[in-house]
């Protein structure tokens, strides 16, 4: 076999090798392998699916956004502050938008959810508090947040930290993104949060005014008095008396968090924007500083740090607002109610195994699980494991092993050693060729989702002045789940959970093997007609088919390793032969109304991560 077939690659046409062959790329700058694909596929109907759900989100997105925004896209409610609902509740309108374009949605979809973030910016710049300090300044302040924790933080920035997947040359979105990261880094001192010495962020209540060093009030955190008598209250509470009742032992807060550890993804998103070595520094520097605190407190990360980096501060590890301590009375019942949020914080070690390809960083988390599971016992016949630890102990037992956060250690390590942890789920099944119909039933799930979806906005008697911020938030159409799991073989980090092992979660970025791209529009997603179903997911290699569903048109569309070309395509086999392609990316050629399956052998995170398209420079 000559050197230029050996390679799967020429530079004169392309290399015959039945219905699949690789070419020299035609569309790029960098050189990219080229598969031509012209075995004919009859179209599936999981592909067919696909391309009706990615098709039906537009019109279900434009009458939500008519239903609650005005022409300057600022939501029609009674807009307050406050962490039940507030400015992070009004831009979780548009949550998952952001993929639904970068997976292949219209670039209406786009159009919308970025009209939306600047009226969302605009509106809430503009409004004060009347009785919460940090609110009179603006209820955002420099456009984020001015102080606030990081379980709402996070929240409401979830369609921001996903923006970048589809304009990763925008701009004003890298200088957002600069800006609010440098709030976090020590270099803005407007914003000194950080105290690089002890490696702290200086309060769990932060933003772009800097920490909040005292103890917080339930006032803070309740939002300025109104009448809540016209209102549904999502939260359960009855007026405002029991809103500040909610929040009355939310004071703990004069110290570091591993809540704080979510402000990693603004300079995970500042690197991939930029390639600035700077925020990747900062990110490994600040999560190093917690594999270091949970390997000194017993493999358990510590819920409070002191301002001067000990463990506890002059408490105990287990306390502060979120804490493994955490249990605060519910005002409505009259019981206590776990709130351990500690969980949460596996956002920032999965941005800096992202971004090194290093274990250890899942490794904190396998140790956490076993020490806490050292603590089972039995109750009432059965082996039962606890979530909570206080003065007295560990406490709030539950049937089971302790292995939250399991599905996600599991997918970074794809070890067998951690399949257990990641429990069951259909769409697991699925991969592991269990569970044929998974793709079939999952996508007419989603569809039905968006028209049921559609019904309740349509059938929503509310008005404006009925609204809180978070009223409509269950009738976000958007249904991204199944086409994350589907095309991408990606995780749908989002709230509420989606796997029964993973904590609610806002403001993660995309953890996918594979994504695609239409070097023909210069955009992201799957191009128009082309469906792809990942069935495969190992350590080293995926499988993935895709299919033309046009009988008329030739389609091309870019394969990708990872969300952010994280991981590098070592070869592509058509069940015939291999091809070899040792990139981040390969383009796929396919002919009207064909198809192939391909396995992929993969090396994965071992390239740096990147926002920037498969084509540039």
């Amino acid at each position: 076999m000559d050197e230029k077939r050996a390679n799967g690659l020429t530079r004169r046409g392309f290399v015959a090798a039945g219905a699949l062959a690789f070419a020299s790329r035609s569309f790029a700058t960098a050189a990219r392998a080229e598969l031509r694909i012209s075995t004919p596929m009859p179209a599936p109907e999981w592909a067919l699916l696909q391309r009706e759900l990615l098709r039906a989100h537009t019109e279900a997105c434009e009458i939500f956004h008519a239903k609650y925004f005005d022409e300057r896209n600022h939501l029609l409610c009674f807009p307050r502050w406050g962490t039940n609902d507030g400015p992070d509740d009004a831009i979780e309108h548009v949550n998952d938008w952001p993929l639904l374009h970068a997976l292949g949605g219209s670039d209406r979809i786009l159009e919308l959810y970025r009209a939306v973030y600047e009226g969302h910016v605009e509106q809430y710049s503009a409004l004060r508090t009347r009785d919460v300090p940090m609110g009179r300044q603006g209820m955002y302040v420099r456009e984020f947040p001015p102080q606030m924790d990081w379980q709402h933080i996070s929240e409401g920035l979830s369609a921001f930290n996903l923006m970048g997947l589809s304009t990763p040359d925008d701009a004003k979105l890298i200088e957002r993104t600069r800006r609010f990261a440098g709030f976090y880094d020590g270099s803005d001192a407007a914003a000194n949060n950080y105290d690089a010495k002890h490696r702290v962020i200086r309060s769990m209540f932060n933003g772009s005014i800097g920490p909040l060093l005292r103890s917080t009030t339930a006032l803070d955190w309740a939002g300025d008095r109104f009448d809540a008598s016209r209102f549904k209250l999502e939260h359960g509470e009855r007026n405002f008396e029991e809103f500040l009742k909610h929040f009355e032992e939310y004071t703990d807060t004069v110290c570091d968090s591993p809540l704080n550890l979510q402000s990693t993804t603004l300079a995970l998103n500042a690197y991939l924007l930029t390639g600035e070595k700077r925020w990747r520094d900062w990110l490994l520097s600040y999560v190093d500083a917690w594999v270091d605190r949970a390997a000194a407190n017993d493999d358990i990360l510590p819920s409070k740090i002191g301002l001067d980096g000990r463990i506890g501060g002059k408490g105990k590890w287990y306390e502060g607002v979120y804490g493994w301590a955490f249990s605060p009375l519910v005002p409505q019942t009259g019981k206590r109610e776990d709130r351990n949020r500690v969980p949460r914080s596996i956002v920032g070690f999965m941005n800096a195994a992202l971004l090194t390809g290093d274990d250890r960083y899942m490794a904190v988390w396998r140790r956490q699980n076993a020490a806490i599971n050292a603590h089972a016992k039995d109750i009432d016949g059965k082996r039962q494991t606890p979530r909570m630890c206080g003065p007295k102990g560990w406490y709030s037992y539950a049937p089971g092993p302790y292995r939250l956060n399991g599905f996600e250690i599991w997918y970074l390590s794809m070890s067998r050693e951690d399949r257990a942890l990641a429990g069951e789920h259909p769409w697991v099944d699925f991969l592991e060729g269990r569970n044929a119909a998974y793709p079939v039933t999952a996508l007419r799930g989603s569809l039905e989702r968006v028209r049921a979806r559609v019904a309740l906005v349509q059938g929503d008697q509310s008005t404006a002045d009925t609204r809180l911020a978070d009223n409509a938030l269950e009738f976000n159409p958007a249904s991204v789940a199944s086409l994350l799991q589907l095309t991408q073989g990606a995780l749908h980090i989002a709230r509420p959970p989606w796997s029964p092992t993973s904590p609610a979660q806002g403001g993660a970025p995309l953890h996918a093997r594979l994504r695609y791209f239409d070097p023909v529009r210069r955009r992201a997603g799957l191009p128009e007609d082309v469906a792809a179903l990942v069935d495969k997911l190992e350590a080293g290699r995926t499988a993935v088919t895709l299919v033309n569903l046009n009988p008329g048109r030739e389609r091309v569309v870019t394969v990708q390793g990872g969300a952010y070309g994280e991981h590098t395509i070592l070869s592509a086999h058509d069940g015939s032969q291999s091809h070899v392609v040792n990139g981040r990316a390969f383009d796929a050629r396919l002919a009207p109304g064909c198809g192939v399956r391909l396995d992929l052998a993969m090396k994965r995170y071992a390239a740096n991560p990147t926002l920037a398209f498969p084509w540039a420079g």
